[in-house]
């Protein structure tokens, strides 16, 4: 059987946006067949996780970029045999901040950046790009990259998006996760605090957790090379 990985992108981003690190795992790895898989382009949050449930294919790694990081991460848990093994970049268990799980965005930062989603879309993601890129060696470029490989879809399906971002909790998918788990923060995300890594790492000491220094929340695009690389390796890792 062929070793496959499937790539999901972060909110508001297309396909593009992890070409280049599809392009590296494929050097690295010429034996893996990586696939990138659009997010749903539908206005109901709620069906995200079944359309792309029904989708994509068992038997293959899973893999996602912020919120395809928790998509994948619910995916993985509902699959459990059939998911050969599950990585997330610059994706945090819970995007907006909770309770028990504070290393994440500031619920009033999170409800006031969606508010101002909903009010001017087009600027809003221009602030996004710009959160993405900082802490990147050069966010100018960065920035100028992100605004090509960003999807084209209609605010509502964006806005579902945020919904999820805001609703999903994956501490306990990824507790009910038993295979292999590979867990990549970069050291100066605006998005996701890297304190997220240490918590992750006490809260469940068996997952492997990587911190890239000197990067950014677009760790995929900035740093393809280096994500490429930490992947391949933890895979080949685990023999599967």
């Amino acid at each position: 059987m062929r070793n496959q990985l499937i790539l999901l992108p972060g909110w508001a981003f297309g396909p593009a946006a992890l070409q280049p690190l599809c392009d590296a795992l494929t050097e690295l790895a010429p034996t893996l067949d990586v696939v990138i898989e659009p997010l749903p382009q539908t206005a109901a949050a709620d069906a995200w996780l079944d359309e792309l449930g029904q989708r994509l294919a068992h038997d293959s790694w899973l893999a996602g970029w912020s919120l395809g990081g928790m998509l994948a991460t619910q995916l993985a848990a509902r699959r459990i045999d059939t998911c050969r093994g599950l990585i997330t970049i610059a994706s945090n268990p819970c995007f907006r901040a909770r309770p028990q799980w504070p290393e994440a965005m500031a619920t009033d930062i999170f409800d006031a950046f969606h508010e101002a989603f909903q009010l001017d879309p087009e600027e809003t993601l221009k602030r996004f790009r710009s959160l993405c890129s900082r802490g990147g060696f050069d966010p100018r470029t960065l920035a100028r990259q992100l605004q090509v490989s960003q999807s084209q879809l209609p605010p509502e399906v964006l806005d579902a998006g945020l919904q999820l971002l805001a609703q999903l909790d994956g501490r306990g998918a990824l507790h009910g996760y038993f295979g292999p788990q590979l867990h990549i923060f970069a050291e100066r995300d605006a998005l996701v605090p890297v304190a997220a890594a240490a918590a992750l790492r006490t809260w469940m000491p068996g997952v492997t957790t990587e911190v890239m220094n000197d990067a950014s929340h677009a760790l995929p695009l900035e740093r393809a090379d280096d994500v490429a690389a930490a992947m391949v390796a933890f895979m080949n890792g685990t023999g599967a």
